[in-house]
């Protein structure tokens, strides 16, 4: 079958709420702005602004809020053929501090939670290139034991694998059974990324980078992203040797939220672009870069990524 869909992306399309009041904690912000938000969702609509074939599947709740998303979407042309709306729980609400650095937040847990097998039809899975998630969208029922058997099925139909590890205790208290869901994710040889904060709260503090690689790729991860904020990012393969790059200059950071997930859909755009992973690397750190100078979504710059792989 051919593979006419560039990403899948499954998990969490929620709003974020991102204080207006620069590096105060919650408990000092007063106000905030609504933003279109969740990691898959992040990652969806920057390739679908790239020009990729992109569906995202999640739920939302058949509320202002899941209204206000499908709008979102649908203006960024990312298909929602297996996007749901549900009555039984309101969309997700993230609230969020406006920082340089590691947001803190406080999630109000809904419908994102509820993602069910007819929303991943073997039909799709044949039909994508690669499929891609994330550790929020791993944390609870049902959307969890959907999202890992489906990923088996789109491993055994050749599709790539890919997962954001964005482990948080507050999203995922049980951190033995988070790393169950990892490995058995890791088990499919997919393409993963991590920050250093992710690495801190799953592993354990003080756990070097070789280290880091050891283990994943001793799970089955096959191409590994390690971000490291303002220090730029290291890059494993299996039989090669660390790439390390810099981040890009930024003049002024306007807000860290979603810098990750910026890096990662240059990362993935890159990829599918059949570049060298050194070349998806410097594609992903273009992209954060973009995305700190930027509150809420990234503008329309395929035109500055393009330039970065000559494409």
């Amino acid at each position: 079958m051919e593979k006419d869909i560039d990403i899948i992306c499954v998990g969490e399309a929620l709003i974020d709420f991102i204080g207006e009041q620069t590096e105060e904690p919650i408990k000092n912000t007063k106000d905030y702005h609504r933003y279109l938000g969740g990691s898959p969702t992040n990652v969806a609509m920057n390739m679908a602004r790239l020009g990729l074939k992109v569906e995202l599947v999640a739920t939302v709740g058949k509320d202002g809020f899941g209204y206000y998303i499908l709008n979102r979407l649908k203006e960024a042309e990312v298909q929602t053929h297996f996007l749901k709306e549900t009555q039984d729980k309101p969309t997700t609400v993230i609230f969020i501090n406006r920082t340089q650095h590691t947001p803190e937040f406080i999630p109000f847990r809904g419908a994102d939670t509820q993602i069910f097998k007819d929303q991943l039809p073997e039909s799709l899975l044949q039909k994508s290139r690669v499929y891609h998630t994330t550790c929020f969208a791993l944390s609870q029922q049902p959307a969890r034991d959907t999202i890992l058997e489906q990923a088996e099925k789109a491993y055994k139909s050749g599709c790539q694998l890919s997962i954001d590890i964005n482990y948080s205790e507050k999203i995922w208290p049980d951190n033995q059974e988070a790393r169950k869901a990892i490995e058995t994710y890791c088990s499919y040889a997919p393409m993963v990324k991590i920050s250093q904060d992710d690495v801190d709260r799953l592993l354990g503090r003080g756990m070097s980078h070789e280290d880091v690689f050891a283990y994943l790729h001793k799970l089955g991860a096959k191409i590994i992203c390690f971000t490291l904020g303002k220090d730029g990012a290291k890059l494993s393969e299996l039989g090669k040797p660390v790439v390390r790059l810099s981040a890009l200059r930024v003049e002024k950071i306007m807000d860290a939220t979603g810098a990750g997930d910026a890096f990662w859909s240059g990362f993935l755009f890159a990829y599918l672009k059949g570049k060298s992973s050194e070349k998806c690397m410097e594609a992903a750190l273009q992209m954060a870069a973009i995305k700190l100078q930027n509150v809420g979504r990234i503008p329309d710059y395929a035109d500055v990524i393009s330039k970065v792989l000559e494409i």
